[in-house]
């Protein structure tokens, strides 16, 4: 039997090497190669096109349900001027009854309508925060779990997801220089103004008993309605434009090493 390594002398007997490579020691086989500990888990690049177009789909049928909610505020304060201006009668009175109807039928549009983007968009939402890591893995200032809890996280919930969007727009811009993230800030600002006075207005609905109040209280739903339409919009422009930019991004590939 011949040598299984030199291959020239015979093997000893009951062995497969011969008496020389015997007493040779066989060469270290090199360990596999462990990429370094980062403390996080691997991102990996996914388009996000796809669940863009979800998003801003479903982000538009909010919209329109707080289109519908405008005009149902704009029934109710109608309705309701015309009570404090002292008007009575079955006329009035059926008014009221059906502004009262729509205002229900508004409220649980917006919420099955809101829910149903919430979810989609915060799909979205990590899906493009985790490809900002690999665009820029030491560009963000908070771990890729907060791209869903700090949406439901008190107070924070009022400044954390702006500062990562704001981190998600910049990793994605491209490699020339920083486009401007006002789309973000000015979708935030408009969030959370209209989110505060929908909280001020709801209460001020629930408690009110005489027709002023109630004439008061539908004002201040209509302009809450009305600027969460706007923010939606923006919210929508913010979706397509980051989606765009990381889209653009990935098929440029990686950028250029320094020479």
């Amino acid at each position: 039997m011949i040598c299984a390594r030199c291959h020239h002398l015979a093997a000893a007997p009951g062995g497969t090497l011969c008496t020389s490579c015997a007493a040779v020691p066989a060469p270290a086989v090199p360990a596999p190669a462990v990429p370094p500990y980062t403390g996080r888990p691997q991102a990996w690049l996914r388009s996000p096109v796809a669940l863009g177009r979800a998003a801003a789909a479903m982000l538009l049928l909010a919209a329109a349900a707080d289109l519908f909610a405008v005009w149902t505020d704009i029934v109710m304060y109608d309705v309701s001027g015309d009570l404090v201006n002292g008007s009575v009668g079955a006329d009035v009175m059926r008014r009221a009854d059906d502004a009262d109807r729509l205002y229900a039928v508004a409220g649980v549009t917006q919420l099955v309508t809101l829910l149903a983007s919430c979810v989609v968009f915060l799909c979205w939402f990590y899906r493009v925060r985790v490809n900002a890591e690999v665009f820029d893995p030491s560009g963000h200032s908070m771990k890729r779990g907060w791209a869903i809890g700090a949406w439901f996280t008190p107070v924070v919930n009022l400044w954390f997801p702006r500062r990562i969007a704001v981190d998600i727009w910049e990793a994605s811009s491209p490699a020339d220089g920083p486009r401007s993230n006002w789309p973000v800030n000015t979708w935030w600002t408009l969030w959370v103004i209209g989110l505060l006075a929908g909280r001020l207005a709801d209460s001020h609905y629930n408690q009110a008993v005489a027709a002023k109040a109630l004439h008061e209280a539908a004002g201040e739903m209509m302009f809450s309605d009305a600027l969460d339409v706007v923010a939606a919009v923006f919210a929508v422009l913010v979706v397509l434009r980051l989606t765009r930019m990381q889209h653009e991004k990935a098929l440029r590939g990686p950028a250029p090493a320094a020479a």
